[in-house]
């Protein structure tokens, strides 16, 4: 476990500050004309952003996939390239689908135009998919602490937050402790974000019950068997939340990502109270991860959209949404963070607890064996 003020301290020191796209300098190494974008492991590649931005252009489409417009503040970021590029059309699939889900996209339309360019998946799922993924390393690649990148960039942590309890104190008492919601005034009103073998909010909400439980992510059977308990006694619903099941009184009370349950909460102004608490304890955080496609039908745009979510405009649209960017700590140090946004983020526990790769991967192993038995 490891104690800390902010999600970013946690994982690692400040990362040295990166060369900036503005001052990416026009070297002789690449350019859109012989650039094989399919192959580039870094801008350099191309030469400079413009020579990237030309081959993206060229291509003229983006496809991308399980990308809610109102999950971290995904829609501003997509209008935001969309605006910036508007030579390359964004093709948005199946916005509501998990992780995994946007591999087996991938798999089943690899080779056709509609296949995925890109990724942004949950750590454990990147890590049992890394033989669909293209390395790449953006141009703030230094920036991002080494714990939260694939060394030679298969995959990338963007942005991150704090599993939540959000809940309608209309409908529920607030809760004080995750165990209170073993409680019988929480029959029937208790979900979380899709199915932990397959979704990383859901993923992150056993391992949050995990270390509330006493527990460590290195095993996760004590967040297993707080499910089981919560099933048992009627309180779990297998339904995935959204502000229309909070709306109609659906889903009271949704484990979730800090920044999601929040944007609940603004969505549902004027029609519902909601609330979000992170519990004293271990709080367990978690990013979720970019990654490029090796089979992208668009490589130029795929590596360009990288490059946008990497930048300041891209890691500040995220932190708009209330998540956490993965750059935060050394955007702050250069001043390009914005400091109104970052300061009005949740107040993260004193104590914090991050799975690695291995914890990650050993819990889903563990999940796909016993999840399913525990929730039937």
């Amino acid at each position: 476990m490891i104690t800390t003020r902010t999600l970013v301290a946690s994982l690692a020191a400040t990362a040295a500050l990166a060369i900036g796209l503005t001052g990416c300098s026009g070297s002789a190494a690449g350019s859109a004309a012989t650039t094989d974008a399919a192959t580039a492991t870094s801008l350099s590649a191309f030469g400079d952003l413009p020579a990237l931005e030309a081959a993206a252009r060229a291509e003229g489409g983006l496809n991308v996939i399980a990308l809610p417009r109102d999950w971290a503040n995904y829609g501003a970021v997509l209008d935001a390239f969309a605006q910036k590029y508007p030579e390359i059309t964004i093709n948005e699939a199946s916005p509501d689908g998990s992780s995994a889900e946007e591999i087996q996209a991938a798999d089943t339309l690899k080779g056709q135009d509609t296949a995925p360019d890109v990724f942004d998946l949950g750590l454990a799922v990147a890590l049992s998919s890394t033989d669909r993924f293209a390395p790449y390393q953006v141009a703030t690649w230094a920036d991002i602490p080494d714990a939260l990148k694939e060394a030679n960039g298969l995959y990338t942590g963007d942005y991150g937050g704090y599993l939540a309890v959000g809940y309608d104190p209309d409908a529920v008492p607030a809760p004080k402790k995750l165990s209170d919601l073993l409680g019988a005034a929480y029959k029937g009103k208790v979900t979380i974000n899709g199915d932990p073998t397959q979704a990383g909010a859901a993923f992150a909400a056993v391992g949050m019950a995990t270390v509330q439980n006493d527990g460590t992510v290195d095993d996760f059977q004590p967040g297993i068997d707080f499910f089981t308990k919560l099933n048992a006694a009627g309180n779990f619903v297998k339904i995935d939340p959204t502000p229309a099941t909070i709306a109609s009184g659906e889903t009271p009370v949704v484990l979730d990502w800090d920044y999601l349950n929040v944007g609940y909460g603004k969505k549902l102004q004027g029609q519902r109270n909601w609330k979000v608490v992170v519990f004293s304890g271990a709080g367990y955080a978690g990013y979720y991860n970019q990654a490029v496609s090796k089979d992208a039908p668009h490589p130029a745009a795929a590596r360009l959209w990288q490059e946008f979510l990497y930048s300041d405009e891209g890691q500040n649209l995220w932190l708009a949404g209330g998540a956490r960017p993965v750059r935060a700590e050394a955007m702050t140090a250069a001043g390009t963070i914005d400091a109104k946004l970052l300061g009005a983020l949740p107040a993260a526990p004193a104590e914090t607890v991050v799975p690695t790769k291995e914890q990650s991967a050993a819990g889903a192993a563990l999940l796909a064996k016993k999840w399913a038995a525990a929730v039937q």
